[in-house]
């Protein structure tokens, strides 16, 4: 099981940083390895813009360890509760729905990362991008996996 999750939190994290970096080239980002920096200061604070290629390694192990995280979190849960196995795409749809929650509302907020602008645009945007990247590898894989 464990290979199996951690070959899907390697995807997930992969699939989420890549459509993250495509959405902050497309609002204008020159720097787009700054992304990495941004997710290393909710730890480092901003530290992290200013210590190069160590922090932007730092934010990119911090975002697959997230993604790894809410991966097993999915697969650990889906024993226990059948309707996730009878409706993955409803599941990965709520799923990253939640993930979008935790990480906003909890995550970031508790971090030393300094708080984006609110705007529902990307609040919409980012949800998307978390039912693709997280809920649908999360849902379809374990599917996957427990009915062999």
């Amino acid at each position: 099981m464990w290979k199996a999750i951690f070959l899907t939190g390697l995807l997930a994290g992969f699939l989420d940083g890549a459509a993250a970096l495509l959405l902050f080239v497309a609002r204008g980002a020159k720097r787009p390895l700054l992304l990495f920096q941004y997710i290393a200061s909710a730890v480092y604070g901003n530290n992290a813009f200013t210590g190069g290629r160590k922090m932007i390694i730092a934010g990119i192990l911090f975002h697959l360890g997230i993604a790894m995280t809410f991966i097993t979190f999915y697969f650990l849960l889906f024993p226990h509760i059948k309707w996730l196995g009878l409706y993955p795409l409803v599941s990965a749809v709520l799923y990253g729905l939640l993930v979008w929650l935790m990480m906003n509302r909890i995550v970031l907020p508790l971090s030393r990362a300094q708080a984006r602008p609110f705007s529902w645009a990307m609040v919409f945007i980012n949800m998307v991008i978390l039912i693709l990247t997280i809920g649908i590898p999360a849902a379809y894989i374990a599917r996957w996996f427990y009915s062999r």
